[in-house]
């Protein structure tokens, strides 16, 4: 087990709980992994080595004395380095940043894995600022995919995508405003879940835009993704949109399938290109799906977004822009420059907007429990690529990887993604998208389809 690449988060634990393997085992074994591995897909920004072998000690020690290691006993995990990691500088992919001193505490979600048992074994590569769909950052370099080393791994994320989709870790954490968690997990073949906005602590974790930042796990399987969902849940007082709601395990639902859930294939906006329709297909037709619904006015939805995320980030960094602009990734800087000059009066709006969207999108989950849409128009294009196709048309490949996931940060809908292969033997994945507070439900239906040998990830030996 403890050499074992893609063992399961659960199968690490129930070795380690069970004594089987021993915590300080694994995460040797996973050390020795990340150095071979990580020079390929420049995944890592920071490897916590010590730490690691500390917290796996930890962990044996308390089973060695007789008390409960944990649901996560020995699990390694990674988090996207905007969240904070006592000790390491939290560089949110930026060089600004790095100049920072190290943080004093842990995140509140890294804390809440960790009092389960897991291990932190380091921080990963992403987007400057979380702003972007593929982790081509200027200062540490791209990160690559596992599937195919010469394509992005989406993005803001890409590294939390990439390390596990390569096999280094298990499970990762990522951030997701627009689409940072769901993108790098349909592009890496992995599954990613983007819970309700405001069901996991973003305390300790360096905000993007804040009315749309969300935070939540990757993983090679849908049992793992909600045993790392669970851990994380419960209210949190640093995280002032975190205080309210008492957590609600998914793990115990799984099993229920989809049996019983109402689902729906969006149409318009979210018809797909011909390979994004294609996997919609595949799932919809496993699950017996054939009512279509429309979100209404999603392609202003989407644009609405880009008026808001851009408006709230370059706020924030306004000042940086001011007196150090130099220091930004330039495509970062010209977006948030933009954003900062962005009129008040197109704020106003594409916030009523929001309101108002939100209104008629929750009325459609009145009929329905389940949506399904496409998580990316294609599957990975290659480092560097500007361009994209689609339907006929050739458009900017970094922002149009978020042509369907924009519509639904932009309410806070908890979504999973299910990864499927492409015809071109690439993944892709599909969206799982459900009421709020219902990650029960889009969780439910991801394990049916696995389950059934529908999606599946696919990683890759890096």
């Amino acid at each position: 087990m403890s050499g074992s690449i893609f063992a399961s988060a659960l199968e690490i634990a129930a070795a380690v709980r069970a004594g089987e393997v021993r915590a300080i085992e694994v995460a040797e074994s996973a050390l020795a992994r990340i150095e071979a591995g990580n020079p390929r897909l420049n995944a890592f920004t920071a490897i916590t080595g010590e730490r690691a072998l500390a917290a796996a000690r930890a962990v044996d020690d308390r089973r060695a004395n007789g008390a409960d290691p944990g649901p996560l006993a020995g699990v390694p995990f990674a988090v996207k380095n905007l969240f904070d990691l006592a000790g390491v500088v939290t560089l949110a992919g930026s060089k600004i940043d790095a100049e920072r001193a190290p943080a004093t505490a842990d995140a509140t979600v890294v804390g809440r894995l960790i009092a389960a048992g897991a291990v932190p074994i380091g921080a990963l590569n992403m987007d400057e600022y979380a702003y972007g769909f593929t982790t081509e950052n200027t200062h540490y370099g791209p990160t690559h995919n596992p599937h195919d080393l010469a394509r992005v791994a989406g993005g803001s994320s890409g590294g939390s995508a990439a390390s596990v989709g390569g096999g280094l870790v298990p499970l990762s954490l990522g951030s997701d405003t627009n689409g940072s968690i769901r993108v790098p997990a349909a592009l890496c073949g992995i599954f990613g879940l983007k819970p309700t906005y405001g069901r996991l602590s973003r305390a300790g974790a360096r905000l993007f835009s804040a009315s749309l930042d969300h935070v939540g796990p990757f993983a090679r399987s849908v049992a793992d993704l909600a045993a790392a969902y669970d851990a994380m849940q419960g209210p949190d007082s640093r995280d002032p949109v975190c205080t309210g709601r008492a957590a609600e395990p998914a793990s115990g639902e799984l099993a229920r399938g989809a049996a019983g859930l109402r689902i729906a294939i969006a149409s318009g906006h979210f018809a797909g290109t011909e390979v994004a329709a294609a996997a919609v297909a595949t799932v919809a037709g496993a699950l017996g799906a054939t009512a279509q619904v429309e979100l209404p006015q999603a392609a202003r939805a989407r644009a609405a977004a880009f008026i808001i995320t851009a408006a709230e980030g370059g706020s924030l960094h306004f000042a940086d822009l001011k007196s150090r602009a130099g220091d930004f990734d330039p495509m970062t800087r010209d977006r948030f420059l933009a954003g900062a000059l962005v009129p008040a009066s197109w704020v106003i709006e594409a916030q009523r907007f929001r309101r108002w969207y939100r209104e008629q999108v929750l009325k459609l989950f009145r009929d329905v429990d389940i949506v399904l849409a496409p998580a990316t128009p294609c599957t990975a294009p290659l480092i560097g690529q500007e361009t994209i196709e689609i339907d006929g048309a050739t458009v900017p490949a970094r922002p149009y990887l978020g042509v369907y996931t924009q519509p639904l940060s932009f309410i806070g809908l908890p979504v999973v993604v299910a990864p499927l292969r492409a015809a071109d033997t690439l993944p892709i994945g599909v969206q799982i998208v459900a009421a709020p507070w219902r990650e029960a439900d889009a969780l439910r239906v991801a394990w049916a389809l696995e389950r059934d040998g529908i999606t599946r990830s696919s990683p890759v030996n890096s």
